[in-house]
C-alpha cells in the first residue's frame, strides 16, 4: 500500500506546475520549456510530431501594466509553440498554460514554413555531400568525387521560389569548396545551387547556370594566425593590454532579469526571435519614476542583394524572421567577445524533440567609460575655474551568426537619459564565383581572384513600445528649417532665421516617412497630455539616426513585398496585441503578398495615431558595395542610432553624478588644492609632460 502511494506522489509531482519565475516577463525556464513540450506531446499522442518554437507568450500590455502599477491580477504564465507534424503540410501553432500544464488553443497553418533553426541547418551539409546529382555537379566544377568532404554550404532559406511555393520545407545550398578543414571556403564558391528539402533531408533540384566555371585554383584566401604568417611573415607585435577594472564592483544591480542602474530601471528579457528584449523601461527623476519605454526590440531585418541574374535574385535574407536572432546566438567569452566585469544571461530554447537546449553566456552586460559627459573650464583665471565629468555607460549586449555575417548588438544606457543602439556588422562576405574573363560590375565586386561579392543592403526594423511620461502617446517629424521670410524682410532682415519644424502625424498615413538628410530629420515620440514647466512643450523622447538608405529594390518586387516596413524610415501604427514582427509570424517561404503584418497594420492609412497608444517601427542600416578589404574577413562596420530625452527634464539629468574634478572661482582664488579622482591614469612615457 506504502508503494502504492508512493508511485502516486510521484506521479502527481510529474505532472506538477513547474515553478514560476518572480517576474511575468522572464523568459521561460528549461523547467518550463519541458513542461510545455510533454504538455504539447500528450495532446498530440499519437501523431509524430517535432519541436520548432517554444517560447514565452508574453503577458498583455494592459495586462501587465494593470500587475505592475495598479495592483491587479498577475498575468498568466503562457508558453507559445510550433510544431510540424510528418507528413501534414505547414505548421500548427498554439498556447500552453503553465499553470493548469493544458493546452488553450491551437490552429493548424497549412500555407506557411516556419522558422529554420541551427538543427535543422546542421544536416544540410551531409545531405547535399552524398548526393549524386550534387556529386556529379562537383566533378564537372573540377573537385573528384573522393573529395566531397571537402565540400561544405551554407544552408540559407530559399526565400520564395515560385516553383515550390510553400509545399515543401526549403533550404537553397551556396556551396564552397575547402582544400583543407582550416581554409575560408568563401575564396572558393561553386557555381551550382542545390535546393534542399529539410523535413525529407534530400535534394529535389539543382540550380544550374547557362555558363559554368570550375572551381577556382588559386589559394584560399584565409585568416587565421598561422595564415598570415604564412602570407606576410610574421604577426604584428602584441599590444600591451588595456584592461578594464571595477575594484570596487559595478554600479548596476541586478534582480533576476530585473536592472536597476544609473535612475533607469527595465527588464531584460531574450527570446528566441529578437533575442534581446527591453521592456518596461522607466527612468527615477529624483523620487518620481517616470515610464519611458514599454518595450523595445529589433524586430526585423532584411539582406537584399543586388544581382538581378537567376538564382541570386533569391539571396534576400530575413534574418530575425527566417534564423531568428537568439536562436543564431553565440555564447559570450570574457576579454573577447565583452570586455570589463561581467554579468552573463543564459538562453533557453528547445531542440526538435521537445528538449530544453541551453545558450550559456548569451547576454553581456557589463559598464565601460564613455568619454566625457560634461566639462566647462572659465577662461577668466586660466581656467582654474573648472568642471570635468567622466560618464559610465551600461551595455546589454549579443552577438549572432547568420551564416556568413556576424551581428553584434550592443544596447546601451547613457547618463543623460538616453538609449543608444550601436550595431557592428562583421563576418565574411556572401561570395559567388567569377570566371578568369568576366567583369563583377555593376552588381558586385572583384575582392579576390575568382571571387565576386555582390552590391547588398542590411536594413533593420526598430520595434518601439512608447509610454512616454505614461500612457497616450503621439509622434511627429522635426525638420531643420530656414526662415520662409526672405532676406531683407522685418522678420528675417540678416536672413540668418532658422527653426524646427514639427509635424505630428495625426493618421497611419501621416507617419510614413523617410529620412531627409538636407533638414537633418529626426522624430519625435512625445505625450501631448503632459508639459515641460520651462519650455511649455511636450516630454519627448527623440529618435536621432542618420544611417536610413531607401529600400533600393523596386516597388513591387520580391524584396519589397517580402519586407513591407522597409519602402519608409518610420512606419506609426496604433498599439493592439502581438504586432510584433512587420513581415509576419512566418516570414519562411512567403511570396509577400497578401495582408499581413505592416501591409495589414497599415490598411488604408486612415487610423488614428495621435494621443494614443501606438507602435513606432524605424528602418535603418547600411547600402554596402564590398571592396578588397572586406575579405577575407570583414573590419566592423559601425551603425548607430539615439533616443535621447528633449523636454523631459528640466535641466541636464547627469549634473548630480559625482565629478571627476571640480574647481570652482571662489576656491581658485583662495588656490585650493583639488585631488582628481583618477589614480589610475599614469604618463606614456618617463620624463615630464609637454616635451620639457
Amino acid at each position: 500500500m506504502e508503494r502504492l502511494r508512493q508511485i502516486a506522489t510521484q506521479a502527481t509531482a510529474a505532472s506538477a506546475a513547474p515553478a514560476r519565475p518572480a517576474h511575468p516577463l522572464d523568459p521561460l525556464s528549461t523547467a518550463e520549456i519541458k513542461a510545455a513540450t510533454n504538455t504539447v506531446k500528450s495532446y498530440f499522442a499519437g501523431k509524430k510530431i517535432s519541436f520548432n518554437t517554444v517560447t514565452l507568450r508574453e503577458p498583455a500590455r494592459k495586462a501587465y501594466i494593470q500587475w505592475k502599477e495598479q495592483g491587479g491580477p498577475l498575468p498568466p504564465r503562457l508558453a507559445y509553440y510550433v510544431i510540424l507534424e510528418a507528413g501534414k503540410p505547414g505548421v500548427k501553432e498554439g498556447l500552453v498554460d503553465l499553470a493548469s500544464l493544458s493546452v488553450i488553443e491551437t490552429r493548424a497553418l497549412e500555407t506557411v514554413q516556419p522558422i529554420l533553426t541551427v538543427e535543422d541547418l546542421c544536416s544540410t551539409e551531409e545531405v547535399i555531400r552524398n548526393d549524386p546529382a550534387v556529386i556529379e555537379q562537383c566533378v564537372l566544377s573540377g573537385i573528384p568525387a573522393n573529395e566531397m568532404h571537402k565540400v561544405y554550404c551554407d544552408p540559407w532559406t530559399i526565400g520564395y521560389d515560385e516553383r515550390w511555393g510553400t509545399g515543401k520545407r526549403l533550404q537553397q545550398a551556396l556551396v564552397y569548396y575547402r582544400s583543407d578543414e582550416d581554409d575560408s571556403q568563401y575564396s572558393h564558391p561553386l557555381d551550382f545551387c542545390p535546393i534542399v528539402d529539410t523535413e525529407e533531408k534530400k535534394v529535389i533540384f539543382i540550380d544550374i547556370p547557362n555558363r559554368r566555371r570550375k572551381v577556382s585554383k588559386h589559394k584560399h584566401a584565409n585568416f587565421y594566425p598561422k595564415h598570415m604568417i604564412e602570407k606576410v611573415g610574421a604577426m604584428r607585435p602584441e599590444a600591451p593590454p588595456i584592461n578594464v577594472t571595477q575594484p570596487e564592483g559595478v554600479s548596476f544591480k541586478m534582480t533576476g532579469n530585473v536592472m536597476e542602474w544609473s535612475n533607469f530601471k527595465f527588464h531584460i528579457g531574450f527570446n528566441y526571435r529578437e533575442g534581446i528584449v527591453l521592456s518596461d523601461v522607466s527612468y527615477n527623476d529624483h523620487g518620481n519614476v517616470r515610464p519611458i519605454f514599454h518595450r523595445i526590440s529589433l524586430s526585423e531585418m532584411i539582406v537584399p542583394y543586388g544581382s538581378p541574374e537567376f538564382p541570386h535574385q533569391r539571396k534576400h535574407a530575413l534574418d530575425i524572421g527566417e534564423y531568428g536572432a537568439g536562436y543564431m546566438t553565440n555564447p559570450l567569452s570574457l576579454g573577447c567577445d565583452c570586455k570589463g566585469v561581467i554579468h552573463y544571461l543564459d538562453a533557453h530554447f528547445s531542440d526538435r524533440a521537445g528538449d530544453p537546449i541551453t545558450v550559456k553566456n548569451a547576454v553581456c552586460i557589463h559598464e565601460e567609460d564613455d568619454g566625457l559627459l560634461f566639462k566647462h573650464s572659465d577662461f577668466r583665471d586660466n581656467f582654474a575655474t573648472s568642471l570635468v565629468t567622466r560618464a559610465t555607460k551600461l551595455v546589454v549586449s549579443q552577438i549572432f551568426t547568420a551564416a556568413n555575417y556576424e551581428y553584434c548588438l550592443y544596447w546601451v544606457f547613457m547618463q543623460d537619459g538616453a538609449i543608444r543602439l550601436d550595431i557592428r556588422l562583421t563576418g565574411i562576405l556572401n561570395t559567388y564565383i567569377l570566371g578568369d574573363d568576366e567583369e563583377a560590375g555593376p552588381w558586385g565586386t572583384r575582392v579576390y581572384p575568382n571571387v565576386n561579392a555582390h552590391n547588398h543592403q542590411h536594413l533593420f526594423s526598430l520595434r518601439i513600445d512608447p509610454r512616454i511620461d505614461g500612457d497616450g502617446n503621439s509622434a511627429a517629424a522635426c525638420d531643420a528649417k530656414s526662415s520662409p521670410y526672405p532676406l531683407g524682410s522685418p522678420e528675417n532682415m540678416y536672413g540668418n532665421a532658422f527653426y524646427s519644424e514639427k509635424t505630428t502625424f495625426k493618421t497611419v498615413k501621416d507617419s510614413l516617412t523617410n529620412y531627409e538628410s538636407a533638414t537633418g530629420r529626426s522624430w519625435d515620440i512625445f505625450n501631448p497630455n503632459k508639459v515641460n514647466p520651462y519650455s511649455g512643450k511636450p516630454p519627448s523622447y527623440k529618435l536621432v539616426s542618420t544611417q536610413c538608405p531607401p529600400l533600393l529594390a523596386k516597388e513591387g518586387s520580391l524584396v519589397a513585398k517580402r519586407a513591407p516596413w522597409a519602402s519608409h524610415s518610420v512606419n506609426v501604427v496604433p498599439y493592439k496585441d502581438n504586432r510584433l514582427y512587420p513581415s509576419g509570424d512566418h516570414v519562411p517561404q512567403w511570396s509577400g503578398d497578401g495582408v499581413r503584418g505592416m501591409r495589414e497594420w497599415i490598411g488604408d492609412g486612415s487610423e488614428n495615431i495621435d494621443n494614443t497608444d501606438i507602435l513606432f517601427f524605424h528602418t535603418f542600416g547600411i547600402t554596402h558595395f564590398p571592396a578588397p578589404e572586406d575579405f577575407p574577413l570583414m573590419p566592423a562596420e559601425p551603425i548607430t542610432l539615439m533616443l535621447r530625452p528633449r523636454h523631459f527634464f528640466t535641466e541636464n539629468p547627469g549634473l548630480d553624478i559625482q565629478p571627476s574634478y571640480a574647481m570652482t572661482t571662489s576656491e581658485a582664488k583662495r588656490a585650493v588644492h583639488k585631488e582628481t579622482k583618477d589614480k589610475t591614469s599614469r604618463l606614456a612615457f618617463e620624463g615630464s609632460c609637454c616635451g620639457k
